[in-house]
């Protein structure tokens, strides 16, 4: 099997919204998404606006993604289809995002839960110096190699 990641196009769109609501199913529902401002509208305005996105492509179907804040020097998000766990796509996504990121910042940050399986991936990967943001989140960092 050959991924390919490549920017997000905004074609993508409804495959993005696709990845990102199949790997929160059992968490958020639609609407909870919606209430945080998470839709299919606000990502294709974010990929509109910059070239803040990449996806994971296996052959015509989009498999995961990752987005940025560019202006904040922050991750926003990365998602990979439980299809495709184990396979380095989420490590590939995140390095096209730092790529991004470290080419405006010294410092990138993300926030995520401090007891979700996410915080222990972004650990592997090297992000770190942990502060609590509440609510049972964290903000991790990680300097431009």
């Amino acid at each position: 099997m050959r991924i390919e990641i490549r920017p997000a196009e905004t074609r993508d769109i409804g495959e993005i919204f696709h990845v990102r609501t199949s790997v929160t199913e059992n968490v958020l529902s639609h609407a909870e998404l919606a209430k945080m401002g998470i839709t299919a509208a606000s990502i294709a305005a974010m990929i509109e606006s910059d070239k803040c996105a990449w996806v994971a492509a296996d052959g015509d179907n989009i498999v995961g993604f990752s987005m940025i804040d560019a202006d904040e020097g922050s991750l926003f998000a990365a998602f990979v289809l439980p299809s495709h766990e184990g396979m380095g796509v989420g490590r590939r996504l995140v390095e096209a995002a730092e790529a991004q990121l470290f080419s405006h910042h010294a410092v990138a940050w993300l926030e995520t839960g401090e007891a979700t399986r996410a915080a222990g991936f972004y650990r592997h990967l090297g992000w770190g110096n942990a502060q609590e943001v509440g609510d049972g989140d964290i903000r991790l960092e990680k300097r431009r190699p």
